[in-house]
């Protein structure tokens, strides 16, 4: 199944209202690892590959958010999401029910060097 959904960068204090056409699994993602997000791929649950980067040629710095919407068609819920970091690390999280979450915040957790995510 190829992801349907568009992306579009906002910075964290100007989020612009939902889109006439969106999914229900729309979402806004914040980054507040204090690092730069190079790649964000979402793809649906047991997907053979990530398919494309929703970024594109931009990236999302610390502070910075990214909606998410899908086309109004799309009907899937559980989706997998991964983040790359300029310096090449990833952090991924499975089976997000995209139809219950309206914001995923990343936070670099220094003290276990990993990222965590919050659902909204």
């Amino acid at each position: 199944m190829r992801a349907t959904f568009l992306a579009t960068i906002a910075l964290s204090n100007i989020l612009p209202a939902t889109m006439a056409f969106a999914g229900d699994q729309d979402f806004t993602l914040l980054n507040k690892t204090g690092y730069e997000i190079e790649k964000v791929y979402v793809s649906a649950v047991n997907a053979k590959s990530w398919e494309e980067d929703i970024l594109g040629k931009e990236t999302l710095d610390d502070g910075q958010s990214v909606n998410i919407s899908f086309k109004r068609n799309e009907s899937a819920c559980r989706w997998d999401l991964m983040v790359v970091y300029t310096d090449g690390d990833k952090a991924t999280w499975t089976n997000l029910n995209l139809c219950r979450i309206s914001k995923v915040t990343l936070f670099w957790d220094r003290k276990n060097e990993v990222t965590r995510a919050t659902l909204e």
